[in-house]
């Protein structure tokens, strides 16, 4: 059994995965805030007995707190199975969501007032822009695609114009449906922005 994780948007999402890719349970809740409290207790409810072999966990970009909350489960969960655990593109996994063919943008609320946006070729997920942390006006140039998912693509679209919006988010359990590149990452965040925090000057 395979248990997928992601925390990185205001899904708190988990699903228990045959290796074919069949879902066996899955939990999915948009909380915004929560994560923490609500993470664990969401997959004990979900495995209930069984002891997955396999962890992937969603790297983000997306919120700092979340990403970190499933990072930590999933690391410490893995330690305590013995099991392998690799990291999946978060935002990937919400494009894999979307309808239809074609090119699909993905614009998720970030830090600062920044979007995290991507933009990949469909049915492959190829990425065709890669992921970045960009002030409104900048991502809504970036992306072009007549189709944008996420939690801020519908001020995307708005904003440049034109195209279709859905309010999508990663879903766990849609997790294997990702190319094998885009869910075989080093489990460590992707925040697709420089940190705040800068370091002192040597005096």
């Amino acid at each position: 059994m395979i248990l997928a994780i992601d925390s990185s948007s205001a899904a708190c999402t988990a699903a228990l995965l045959t290796t074919d890719g069949e879902v066996v349970a899955e939990r999915h809740e948009e909380l915004g805030r929560g994560h923490a409290e609500r993470l664990v207790p969401m997959i004990a409810e979900l495995i209930h007995g069984h002891v997955p072999t396999q962890l992937l966990v969603g790297v983000g970009p997306g919120s700092f707190t979340g990403l970190r909350v499933a990072l930590a489960a999933a690391h410490g969960m893995a330690i305590g199975w013995s099991g392998p655990l690799t990291g999946f593109d978060s935002l990937a996994l919400a494009a894999d969501g979307a309808p239809g063919d074609g090119p699909v943008g993905v614009a998720m609320l970030g830090g600062h007032g920044e979007w995290f946006v991507a933009q990949y070729e469909r049915p492959s997920l190829e990425p065709i822009v890669t992921v970045q942390s960009l002030a409104p006006a900048a991502a809504a140039r970036a992306i072009d695609a007549p189709l944008v998912v996420g939690s801020a693509a519908e001020e995307l679209v708005a904003l440049r114009g034109h195209g279709e919006a859905l309010a999508l988010l990663p879903r766990a359990a849609h997790a294997l449906r990702l190319p094998l590149a885009l869910r075989s990452l080093d489990p460590r965040p992707v925040y697709a922005r420089a940190p705040d925090a800068k370091p002192l000057a040597a005096a």
